[in-house]
């Protein structure tokens, strides 16, 4: 595929309007969270926005550690919440749980996905499974340094187009790319970039109709839960952490705890 906006295009070092505020979260306007697969350059990029170098603590609850950080940009403070990297979000394992339940509990105004360019297609797993649960994703690829020694390029237009969602080359150790980062996180989290996110389509007209049915009697019994067409997915597939919550009661108590904006700095 031919890369067409190549990180040759994007703006570097040029970050003026970006003022890393580390550990000073006492007042913000939006939350981001950071998803990605392991090794992916997650934490480089949370470094370039917030200038923090370490984790501050560990998730309520739980012995997973958590990063997060403040910074300003165009006037507009954000809370980043650095997640677990993971390959999925089905939960199979403690980091899968938190990142999954962050993104869909903790509603974030935007989930930045950063994937390894050089292995495009086996990172989009956990990105399409983001995408079935947000609607505010924006799609980091990172290392095209690397991309471009191993002569591979991508269609970044056509997959941003496919995906439905902003996609940005990066190569975060060199802070490339980071301008154009920053510029979509806030179009996405003030609303002026409204994504449209391709979903993964049923396969069965009996499946639709057993998740629509699901659906009505999740947000009955829970009215506040955010997505839960996903949830109702998620039983139909058997999720274990998803129907233990639904049958104690506890669904609603893991939303509250979720709550960033009044939880995580705790």
């Amino acid at each position: 595929m031919k890369e067409i906006n190549s990180c040759e295009t994007c703006p570097v070092h040029n970050l003026a309007n970006l003022t890393k505020l580390g550990v000073n979260m006492d007042k913000f306007d939006f939350v981001v969270a950071l998803a990605g697969n392991p090794n992916t350059g997650k934490s480089t990029i949370f470094n370039n926005m917030t200038g923090l170098h370490q984790h501050t603590g560990n998730w309520p609850g739980k012995t997973v550690s958590r990063a997060e950080g403040g910074f300003k940009f165009n006037g507009s403070n954000y809370k980043i919440v650095d997640l677990p990297g993971t390959y999925s979000l089905l939960s199979t394992s403690t980091d899968e749980d938190v990142a999954r339940n962050f993104i869909l509990f903790g509603k974030p105004d935007v989930t930045l996905v950063v994937v390894d360019a050089t292995r495009l297609e086996r990172n989009l797993n956990l990105v399409l499974q983001i995408m079935e649960i947000t609607d505010r994703v924006v799609l980091v690829l990172n290392l095209m340094d690397e991309l471009k020694r191993n002569n591979m390029e991508i269609d970044v237009r056509s997959l941003s187009r496919e995906l439905g969602i902003p996609v940005v080359p990066a190569e975060a150790r060199q802070k490339k790319g980071m301008d154009e980062v920053l510029k979509y996180i806030e179009d996405v989290a003030k609303g002026n970039y409204l994504c449209k996110p391709r979903k993964i389509k049923s396969i069965s007209p009996k499946i639709d109709t057993a998740v629509n049915e699901l659906t009505k009697d999740i947000e009955e019994s829970f009215p506040n839960l955010p997505n839960s067409r996903w949830v109702a997915l998620r039983l139909l597939e058997g999720d274990q952490s998803i129907i233990d919550a639904i049958s104690s009661g506890e669904m609603a108590e893991l939303v509250n705890e979720q709550d960033i904006r009044s939880t995580i700095s705790e």
